[in-house]
């Protein structure tokens, strides 16, 4: 028995033809070598090429641009196409293969070219439910392929997913934040720290001029500044008509007497409320006086909304301008503005948990009371329960 392997045959599938080449009734407008228009009737077509018999040679290997048109319900269906040269033959045959086709495009092709095989009448309708709906399906993934990806682009991808995550759960806690925010926190209309002090107050109408700095300790009876007043302010209303004659106020104008403020208590000076040389009218207040064992507590307006949020005995948070700590402290009182208004705020006075100094009188403060939900009483429970 001979057994040797004849190599000049060939096995059927290697040389049988890829598509079926079938004569539909197609022309093909595309740019010659010149770039001139020309406009050709296709000898054959397939899903992977077609043929015809070219005006002038066509260059092999060349890739040209055209435009396939079809005649389906005596409507005009054109079709974009890229097509290669593949062969030239002497007579002007030209085989062409497609170039770049989408998936919609060949969808179309294999909808013609199956119709007509099968003797079927194509419509405009089938066209195009074909191109609507998707034709290709994805390839099923096997086991252990990652895709052919490489391990910087699998590291990349993973780093990108990280980065989107992270976003997410920024954008959620923010948006989460926020909703907590405006349904379970109340904030304070205004709010400052209030020191329990006295004002030291002009006599007389004149001008001042400070004798200490604001911050330092002014013990009982220290002068806290010296003012001058006219000596006609002074004797206003002890001088009789005949006493007032047009020399003697001018006289009594030009004259001037000097006096001292001095400390009603063992305070600190928390703030001068009349500049250096400026001019002060009979009772405005001149100093802003602090005890030096006064506590400091916070006063914060709220609104009548808020009425629920804000009972004496209410934990609240507060900061004070200037700094960047929070701090807590309880509602010790509530009232509201003016008795007589209904429309005015309440005002609440704010016990700090820990002690507030006197220099801070007089700077805002930002409150809010929290009465979202709690799990104080789920870690009571625990406790009660261990005990």
């Amino acid at each position: 028995m001979n057994t040797a392997v004849n190599v000049n045959v060939v096995h059927e599938s290697e040389a049988q033809r890829q598509h079926a080449r079938v004569r539909i009734p197609t022309k093909l407008r595309y740019s010659g070598p010149n770039r001139e228009t020309q406009e050709v009737r296709l000898d054959d077509l397939s899903a992977g090429g077609f043929s015809f018999h070219a005006k002038q040679p066509l260059v092999q290997g060349q890739v040209y641009k055209g435009r396939m048109m079809f005649v389906i319900d005596n409507l005009g269906l054109g079709m974009d196409i890229e097509f290669q040269v593949r062969s030239v033959e002497a007579d002007g045959r030209t085989g062409c293969q497609f170039q770049n086709l989408e998936q919609q495009e060949i969808s179309a092709l294999r909808t013609l070219i199956t119709s007509h095989l099968a003797g079927d009448v194509v419509s405009m309708g089938d066209v195009l439910g074909t191109l609507q709906r998707d034709n290709f399906t994805k390839s099923r993934k096997r086991g252990g392929n990652t895709g052919g990806m490489s391990g910087f682009a699998r590291l990349r991808a993973v780093t990108f997913s990280l980065g989107v995550f992270v976003v997410g759960v920024a954008a959620f806690g923010f948006v989460a934040k926020s909703i907590y925010s405006a349904y379970f926190v109340s904030h304070a209309t205004s709010g400052l720290v209030s020191v329990p002090g006295s004002a030291v107050t002009m006599p007389r109408d004149g001008t001042v001029s400070g004798l200490i700095a604001v911050g330092a300790a002014a013990p009982k009876g220290a002068p806290l500044a010296s003012f001058s007043t006219s000596m006609l302010d002074v004797l206003k209303g002890h001088l009789d008509d005949t006493q007032l004659s047009p020399e003697r106020v001018t006289e009594l104008f030009g004259k001037q007497m000097t006096g001292t403020l001095t400390s009603p208590c063992d305070c600190v000076v928390a703030q001068q409320l009349v500049a250096d040389g400026q001019y002060a009218s009979k009772g405005d207040p001149v100093y802003q006086l602090v005890p030096r064992d006064a506590v400091a507590n916070i006063e914060a307006r709220f609104t009548y909304r808020q009425f629920d949020d804000v009972r004496p005995g209410s934990r609240v948070d507060f900061r004070v301008a200037g700094e960047d700590r929070v701090r807590q402290g309880e509602i010790v009182s509530s009232a509201s503005l003016n008795s007589t208004d209904l429309s005015s705020d309440i005002r609440v006075q704010i016990k700090p948990d820990e002690p507030l100094s006197s220099q801070l009188a007089g700077r805002p403060v930002q409150v809010n009371a929290d009465h979202g939900p709690s799990v104080n009483w789920l870690i009571d429970k625990a406790t009660a329960r261990g005990l």
